[in-house]
């Protein structure tokens, strides 16, 4: 455990300084591109699709691991692909010469990824599992590079006449990311002080409903808290929905939580990796996010 804790509060800093470095790149490649382009707010995204990018091979194959243990073996390469190829999408709909095209470019990467795992199959000249592996393949995909799509389009996105007052910010894609993380903190200190009933006990035995409290009043504070960051011509919101963002997104945060659990457990394993000390595999710092992201579009978009 105090190993566990050291790596921790090594590798934790050492990965929001690269987190904010990103986030640094991505504002100052939109102010530098203001009004260039046919685009008045700059190119946004830049940061947040090269982060995606960096570990989206990475987690694709953490996630590949977790499939197999079950006979569920996605083709790897092609459902990373088609994760890259989501994401570079969703960063695409920012340009209004890509609009048109949006919607049929889209349903034209998933068949896409569907008939290659097929085709790949047919070269193998083999018929077992064909339906697991393309079902798989398919699965990793939508998995890593859908519920990226949401966080990447929440970034991008500009004024139309249906949300005239939304624009994407990093302040927005920061608040998100702070929120669930933060979940996570205020859950584990008030589940370790205040932690009397399991929540789920066959599933997740150290979560708490009391740590659950503490996670959610933590992820109001914290969403309350960022409102006076957002600067108010991307996006007018006061600190009472500021409050309610957060709680939502940190309770969405912690079901996403749970579903690696769930995948970690179906495949008998820990952690879906061991690439960063203290914190496991890719997966198990990106699932709370991924999950959390088409709800914060969601939100972002009614409220």
């Amino acid at each position: 455990m105090e190993q566990s804790l050291r790596n921790r509060l090594t590798f934790g800093p050492l990965m929001l300084i690269g987190l904010f470095l990103l986030l640094w790149l991505d504002y100052a490649a939109q102010q530098h591109t203001h009004n260039r382009y046919g685009l008045p707010n700059g190119i946004g995204g830049v940061g947040v699709l090269l982060l995606m990018l960096i570990v989206t091979p990475s987690a694709g194959l953490e996630l590949a691991v977790l499939f197999t243990a079950e006979r569920v073996r996605p083709y790897r390469i092609v459902s990373i692909a088609g994760s890259s190829l989501l994401m570079i999408h969703a960063f695409a709909t920012q340009f209004p010469f890509f609009r048109p095209i949006a919607t049929s470019s889209l349903a034209f990467i998933i068949v896409f990824v569907m008939l290659a795992a097929a085709l790949l199959r047919a070269l193998d000249k083999q018929t077992e599992d064909a339906i697991h592996r393309m079902a798989g393949t398919v699965l990793a995909t939508m998995y890593l590079g859908g519920l990226t799509w949401f966080l990447i389009a929440l970034r991008v996105k500009h004024s139309d006449p249906i949300h005239p007052h939304f624009n994407g910010s990093t302040a927005i894609v920061l608040m998100i990311l702070l929120t669930v993380k933060f979940t996570d903190i205020g859950a584990y200190f008030g589940g370790r002080a205040f932690g009397r009933h399991k929540l789920i006990p066959w599933l997740s035995p150290g979560k708490t409903w009391e740590g659950l409290f503490f996670g959610l009043l933590t992820a109001g504070a914290i969403g309350a808290l960022c409102t006076r960051y957002i600067d108010p011509n991307s996006y007018d919101v006061p600190w009472w929905k500021g409050a309610i963002f957060g709680a939502v997104i940190g309770g969405v945060g912690q079901l996403g939580d749970l579903l690696e659990s769930l995948m970690k457990r179906d495949a008998e394993v820990k952690d879906s990796g061991k690439l960063i000390p203290g914190f496991g595999g890719i997966l198990d710092i990106m699932d709370s996010p991924l999950l959390a992201a088409p709800f914060a579009y969601l939100m972002f978009s009614l409220l």
